[in-house]
């Protein structure tokens, strides 16, 4: 199983968290360095609260081209990218140049969203956000295979769009969702898909797993067509103390995390990408010691 990390985006909760450059920049780069297998970036503009706080976020292709061009390494991705900012021929021909950047590392993650206070803010519309993603997938993914493609859809329209110059490998597309018409688009389109935000194996994560065998097989697709992925939120308590009890997070030492690793890994997943708290270069190595634990 590939062990990835989630790289900061917004600002801090706790005065241990940064979203400083240096921060994010020595992150990726012990990542890489120590053993780890992927870094991975949200994608937002900004959340605001029921009590009108609002929290900026830096903007998230920005950071991981910055990330794929300082690695050498690990595999690179946002979790998930909104498909809502930027339209479908745009993507596709910045996930080509950056896998490119990249050396071939590019996993073009991607979702519909949902925060609608970052899409008024910006003057995004916020209907139709299903079928707006519907008519976009299709675009992304037909340029991703090679396609020449063109759509007149209610939402979106290409004409005779191509990449050129073409990647020179087949970019892998990742969707997360799980709702009905999300797992259909991804038994149609993608390549690997994650269920996310999860603390310990539980009976939802197996009830995750079955929705995509279901969609898959929908598809008419082989069975291991689409690689399954989850997202882990890992609190350190070696370094922050026990935190919430009831918050769907893994708690503990490096060898409960460990531990809890090994448990998805028992499963058949493919991908775990943790999202640690605190983000720190510290908590990076930590990471990376609990792989070679489980590793060993």
């Amino acid at each position: 199983m590939k062990i990835g990390v989630m790289l900061p985006l917004r600002p801090p909760n706790d005065t241990t968290t940064t979203t400083t450059w240096p921060n994010v920049r020595a992150m990726a780069e012990l990542a890489d360095q120590g053993g780890l297998d992927s870094a991975w970036f949200a994608d937002h503009f900004l959340h605001r609260g029921p009590d009108g706080t609002t929290v900026g976020m830096h903007e998230a292709w920005t950071l991981l081209t910055a990330v794929g061009a300082l690695t050498e390494r690990v595999e690179l991705g946002h979790l998930v990218l909104c498909a809502s900012f930027r339209d479908p021929g745009l993507t596709a021909k910045m996930a080509a140049t950056l896998d490119e950047i990249s050396s071939g590392r590019l996993i073009l993650g991607v979702g519909a969203g949902w925060h609608d206070p970052e899409y008024e803010t910006f003057g995004l519309p916020t209907d139709h956000r299903g079928g707006r993603f519907e008519e976009w997938l299709e675009i992304v993914a037909r340029l991703l295979r090679g396609e020449t493609v063109s759509h007149d859809g209610t939402y979106h329209r290409v004409r005779e769009a191509v990449l050129d110059p073409a990647p020179t490998r087949r970019i892998p597309l990742l969707v997360a969702g799980r709702r009905p018409r999300m797992m259909r688009l991804t038994g149609t389109w993608a390549d690997a898909w994650n269920s996310a935000w999860h603390g310990p194996v539980t009976e939802r994560v197996t009830e995750d797993l079955e929705l995509l065998r279901t969609a898959v097989e929908a598809a008419g697709r082989p069975a291991d067509a689409v690689e399954t992925t989850v997202g882990l939120s890992y609190r350190d308590i070696d370094q922050l103390g026990p935190g919430d009890p009831d918050r769907k997070v893994l708690q503990g030492s490096v060898e409960e995390l460990a531990e809890a690793l090994r448990a998805y890994r028992d499963l058949g997943i493919a991908h775990a990408i943790v999202n640690p708290e605190p983000a720190t270069p510290r908590s990076v190595e930590r990471l990376a010691e609990a792989v070679r634990r489980l590793n060993g």
